[in-house]
């Protein structure tokens, strides 16, 4: 890395340190655009919906009209299939001519996790090695979002467009704060579509120095109560999971929470409960009464045979038995919920779309396919529809990374995209 860029990326990062969190990234920012004598640069932060950017921060200030919130504004703009939906979504910088100025599109990005894009305006047209620094910056610029939004509300403000109820609040915190992870053996993405009322469904993961821990919940019911039974489910999976307990452990004790401790009398949550071994790709998996896992392996999709549960909380005393699976590179694990299925879904092909999508990347598929539910079923869902895709690759370590994702999914016609568009 030159000297030049060096000191832009240190005062980056003391810029940052040194501001509020509300004022850090347009502090970092704006040490981007002295370091390139920009005409202006903008964050645009991925949308909750994964439809839309949301132009949040604008350094310098501009006008225009947009939502609101006090002093804030927020622009919304939908994906259209321009040059900003494929810079998000093919993860490659982009560079848009413009009347007497230059445009850098570069993804905000960290292991994957689509945060949204840096947006630079630039007088004269960018070389190859402009558009480099750009990316590094963007780069920076991921972790710089993802540690300040641990003490403020206005990233979360700006990536909600619509309003958020009760239940789907506390259904929001029970979420895993990126639902993407790459690692060298592995890909993971999830996504959930909610229904009108919420119903219930979580996904989780968490990862250790060798094992992928992963859960898919889905809690009986809508609304709060549904909710709440979703925070005993989780909750409890968490607590024994870090307490170091295996999937059976983990299961029962869950079991026995809900049991005594929901507030809605026969309350119970449907699960699969996932434990992975990055250095051998053995994969045990625990269903408690849900939707089987799939498996995508050469060219076909087939359920999950696994042992039979009741689901969390039906029968307090009840044990647990668990199974496994032995992941081969190239194999994409598929768990869903039972709202990818509902009536309104039935004329969904999910084997046929899982098939379909199977080139996307996980980010991607699981995008797709609640977009597709949606098309089947209608803009508003009568249940929650959530996914959970794992691809396989072995090779546990790390991984190649350009700009904080996987350069190894980056297929050639992509990193060929990258230049400049007319």
């Amino acid at each position: 890395m030159e000297d030049s860029e060096q000191a832009v990326l240190a005062g980056m990062l003391q810029s940052a340190e040194d501001a509020a969190p509300v004022d850090a990234v347009e502090a970092v920012t704006g040490v981007i655009a002295t370091a390139l004598n920009a005409l202006g640069v903008s964050l645009l932060i991925a949308d909750l919906s994964g439809r839309a950017l949301v132009r949040l921060t604008h350094q310098p200030a501009g006008g225009g009209a947009g939502r609101r919130h006090g002093e804030e504004e927020a622009e919304v703009l939908p994906f259209d299939g321009g040059p900003y939906e494929e810079a998000l979504r093919q993860q490659t910088p982009r560079v848009i001519p413009g009347d007497g100025e230059w445009s850098v599109l570069a993804p905000v990005t960290d292991r994957g996790e689509a945060i949204g894009l840096l947006e630079i305006d630039l007088p004269d047209e960018p070389d190859g090695d402009v558009v480099r620094r750009v990316a590094h910056a963007a780069h920076a610029l991921a972790f710089v979002v993802i540690a300040n939004r641990r003490h403020t509300d206005l990233f979360e403000w700006g990536q909600r467009t619509t309003p958020f109820s009760l239940s789907a609040e506390i259904q929001r915190r029970l979420l895993p704060a990126s639902f993407t992870c790459e690692g060298g053996a592995f890909t993971l993405s999830g996504w959930l579509e909610p229904a009108a009322s919420v119903g219930g469904d979580t996904f989780d993961y968490s990862l250790a120095r060798n094992v992928l821990h992963l859960s898919v919940t889905d809690a009986m019911g809508h609304g709060v109560a549904s909710a709440l039974t979703a925070t005993l489910g989780v909750g409890s999976l968490r607590n024994t999971r870090r307490r170091g307990a295996g999937l059976v452990a983990q299961a029962e004790e869950a079991n026995r929470a809900v049991a005594e401790h929901a507030n809605v009398r026969g309350a119970y949550v449907t699960a699969v409960l996932g434990r992975i071994d990055l250095t051998t790709g053995r994969c045990e998996l625990l269903n408690a009464g849900h939707v089987p896992p799939l498996l995508v392996r050469d060219g076909r999709v087939v359920p999950v045979e696994l042992p039979g549960n009741f689901p969390l909380g039906m029968f307090p005393g009840e044990s647990y038995r668990s199974g496994d699976l032995a992941l081969l590179p190239g194999d994409r694990l598929v768990v869903v919920t039972d709202g990818m299925r509902e009536r309104n879904a039935a004329d969904l092909d999910l084997p046929g779309e899982l098939l379909r999508l199977a080139h996307l990347h996980p980010r991607e598929a699981v995008r797709a396919l609640s977009d597709a539910v949606l098309a089947a079923a209608g803009p508003v869902l009568d249940d929650d529809a959530t996914l959970l895709v794992v691809d396989w690759y072995d090779g546990h370590g790390p991984r190649r990374s350009t700009a904080g994702a996987d350069a190894a999914r980056v297929s050639p016609d992509q990193e060929r995209s990258a230049h400049r568009r007319g």
